[in-house]
């Protein structure tokens, strides 16, 4: 008799296993987002010893720790700064932060801008279930008006961030926005930022059923779904400024931005090329010509 084979998963040779089964609450969309990601990861054929995954502090900082990647998870808002030194260090690593909108946003927002700006060579995706999941369902700099959580028990009356315009706004080559919803268009996102070259931005609306959907009577996981699929308008190359997102009305998803700006590090070595001339050896062909600086190396 022959021997049945069980069915494995494509995602789990991406998955640290032993670290299973994950924090995540039932319903939360951040496993889903994972799920993609890794099918990015076969579709796009990237060499995995060249891929590094960095995070900061909250529910989806716990990605790093569940992939199975050269993995960074670092203290609270500072997953850019990290990811920033790694680029530059080693230049030949596809470098991705994957956290929360808290932690980009909030304690992180001014690392993200300025990344952003100088146009950094880095994958950023930003799960944002619009509120402070980890620590007790405060507003967040991305809760929606009106939303009911811990520090708001009568609506939120702050204005919230546009993820999408700020990154824009900021510099950003490529900006983009699905829901957990949209698994194969994030899919082809995360795949698309793989070859694209600069600063690449894509926000993924998740649910967070403990706390904000809770709070806010708005059901499980299961209707998170179900209202992303009823309020989503796809309008790939809409406007940035249009997108803002409202407690129930209209969620506009898609590409909004694919464009070319030079990217950090050319600035960087036109510059010092402009200045210096022949004096000025890129550090990159240092790393792969390691006599090509005279007989001390230097």
């Amino acid at each position: 008799m022959s021997e049945v084979l069980t069915p494995v998963n494509p995602v789990e040779p991406f998955l640290r296993a032993e670290r299973m089964p994950h924090i995540w609450c039932p319903g939360c969309g951040i496993g889903t987002t994972v799920n993609s990601f890794a099918r990015a990861l076969i579709e796009s054929k990237v060499d995995l010893d060249r891929v590094a995954i960095v995070s900061g502090i909250g529910c989806t900082g716990r990605v790093a720790g569940y992939l199975k990647l050269d993995s960074f998870h670092t203290t609270h808002g500072r997953a850019i700064p990290f990811a920033t030194g790694l680029k530059l260090a080693n230049p030949a690593l596809q470098v991705v932060v994957y956290s929360g909108d808290g932690d980009l946003f909030a304690i992180g927002g001014n690392h993200l801008i300025h990344a952003a700006r100088r146009n950094i060579d880095l994958k950023v995706i930003c799960v944002n279930n619009l509120i402070y999941a980890m620590t007790g369902g405060q507003t967040a700099p991305t809760t929606p008006g009106a939303a009911i959580t811990t520090t708001a028990p009568y609506g939120v009356y702050e204005p919230a961030f546009n993820l999408p315009a700020l990154a824009e706004a900021a510099g950003a080559s490529y900006v983009a926005r699905w829901t957990t919803f949209h698994v194969r268009q994030m899919a082809r996102s995360m795949q698309e930022v793989f070859a694209k070259k600069g600063f690449c931005f894509i926000e993924v609306l998740s649910p967070c059923p403990t706390l904000y959907q809770r709070r806010n009577k708005m059901g499980d996981g299961l209707d998170a779904m179900k209202f992303y699929k009823e309020h989503s308008r796809t309008r790939n190359g809409a406007p940035t400024g249009e997108v803002g997102l409202t407690r129930d009305g209209e969620i506009v998803v898609g590409k909004f931005v694919d464009r070319d700006r030079p990217e950090f590090r050319d600035l960087m070595r036109d510059r010092f090329t402009h200045q210096l001339g022949d004096r000025y050896v890129d550090d990159a062909e240092m790393a792969e010509h390691p006599h090509c600086g005279g007989e001390d190396g230097a």
